[in-house]
């Protein structure tokens, strides 16, 4: 479970999908509402946060960077940055072109954001990231489908109800593994 504009998600991506491609694992794609579930699990905004805690995930966020020689924008033009568009999209390119083709497009989707600077709030982004993808824009269209709203709510609720309390989240036989840093456990979990 992720959000799309979570640096975290963006750091671990690439890893994840080699960890789940070697493992065999079937992957779900699952964007969920981050402003949904932090007030049940406790989670604040990042603006909300007091001032050590955005200073240190900076710091955090750079050391992560340079050890993954990730390129990242530590504070991009573009965040915080609506998501909901961006996460009905992915949720609509899962059911249309499946999870590999989705999961894609999240490597777009998150590199915009992080590297790029670019808005994906934005519809024009949304069907320029489409495009350098290789797929249709039709999907901006089948993204504002009430079924992909029903599923992204689903998503959330099921955030929920697996207490999950930030992104991303690995979910293997309900063991939860939060973050990209926990990666390595998850390869381990995967691999018993």
């Amino acid at each position: 479970m992720f959000a799309p504009q979570s640096p975290w998600t963006y750091l671990g991506h690439q890893r994840f999908m080699r960890i789940a491609r070697d493992s065999g694992a079937t992957v779900r794609v699952l964007p969920v509402d981050l402003g949904r579930v932090f007030p049940v699990s406790g989670g604040l905004p990042l603006a909300k946060r007091p001032a050590q805690r955005q200073a240190y995930r900076l710091v955090e966020l750079a050391r992560f960077s340079q050890f993954l020689q990730l390129p990242l924008n530590l504070q991009p033009r573009y965040f915080p940055v609506a998501v909901d568009d961006a996460a009905r999209l992915i949720i609509a390119t899962d059911a249309q072109e499946g999870c590999e083709t989705a999961l894609r497009l999240c490597s777009g989707i998150f590199a915009a954001v992080w590297a790029q600077e670019r808005n994906i709030a934005d519809a024009q982004v949304l069907a320029e990231l489409l495009a350098e993808a290789g797929l249709p824009t039709s999907l901006l269209e089948r993204a504002r489908a009430p079924d992909v709203q029903q599923r992204y709510d689903s998503n959330t609720q099921l955030a929920i109800d697996s207490q999950i309390f930030g992104a991303p989240s690995y979910v293997v036989d309900g063991e939860i593994f939060w973050g990209q840093d926990r990666l390595d456990f998850l390869e381990r979990k995967l691999r018993a």
